[in-house]
């Protein structure tokens, strides 16, 4: 199995300005997510940024790193101009890697592609595992999944799905369904091929409503293949409380 990670990295962030270059244990953040995914069986590590500084951090610390427009929609265009730009083949396996996720285990890098790579019919491969908290199910933040038999997506929310019609005590769920529901874990592999098509794809209903973008790829007819994780992912970071967790997690 050979594949590509690439890792979108943009300076905007409303929550964390300058995000990717926030310090991390003497480190920039984006530095420490490619050196997570460099660990995995990936045959390539590549940043794509938006910013010439992103691109000078990387590569002051050996990371490979080029730049993309600075004015793409979302992290899938960034993705498709950074294949093209790295010349990939058409059936080459990509691996989307966020830039604020410096825990990311590098054995879920490579079960995500994985799955891609042993689905044909499948247009993406992603992740998720199973909740453990109510809060969880019912917190509009956490995304969840429904899978079918063949463990394909068959939708995913932000509500409370599957829906347990019988789990309702005064208005809310008084415990989780069984089995317990999974949560998306926000790491996708691709063929590059489908990546570079992907932002072409018009914007779904469905994706508008819930704010989830790979609702478009099912409203259009594709498959995305699930791995399904014991392990919870490590915390990522859109705020700065969630840095300074994460900072205190790598100084223990």
């Amino acid at each position: 199995m050979d594949f590509t990670v690439i890792i979108p990295a943009r300076m905007a962030s409303s929550r964390l300005p300058d995000k990717p270059l926030a310090d991390i244990a003497g480190l920039p953040m984006v530095v420490r997510v490619a050196q997570r995914a460099a660990l995995s069986q990936a045959s390539r590590v590549v940043v794509a940024a938006d910013d010439a500084r992103i691109v000078a951090a990387c590569q002051a610390h050996g990371v490979e790193a080029l730049l993309t427009h600075q004015d793409h929609p979302s992290g899938s265009d960034r993705l498709a101009q950074a294949c093209q730009l790295l010349g990939l083949a058409g059936d080459a396996l990509v691996v989307n890697v966020q830039g604020d996720e410096p825990l990311i285990a590098p054995a879920l890098i490579n079960d995500v592609a994985r799955v891609l790579a042993e689905r044909p019919e499948a247009s993406m491969g992603t992740a998720a595992h199973a909740i453990q908290e109510l809060a969880e199910f019912t917190n509009p933040n956490v995304v969840k999944v429904v899978l079918d038999a063949q463990q394909m997506a068959l939708y995913f929310s932000r509500a409370p799905i599957p829906w347990w019609r019988d789990g309702l005590s005064e208005g809310s769920f008084a415990a989780l369904p069984t089995p317990a529901p999974l949560r998306h874990i926000g790491i996708y592999s691709y063929r590059a091929r489908f990546l570079q098509q992907f932002p072409q794809l018009p914007p779904a209903p469905i994706e508008t409503l819930e704010s989830l973008e790979q609702l478009r790829a099912l409203w259009h007819g594709h498959r995305i293949a699930v791995h399904i994780t014991h392990a919870a992912p490590g915390p990522g970071v859109d705020t700065p409380e969630d840095l300074e967790r994460v900072r205190r997690l790598l100084a223990t």
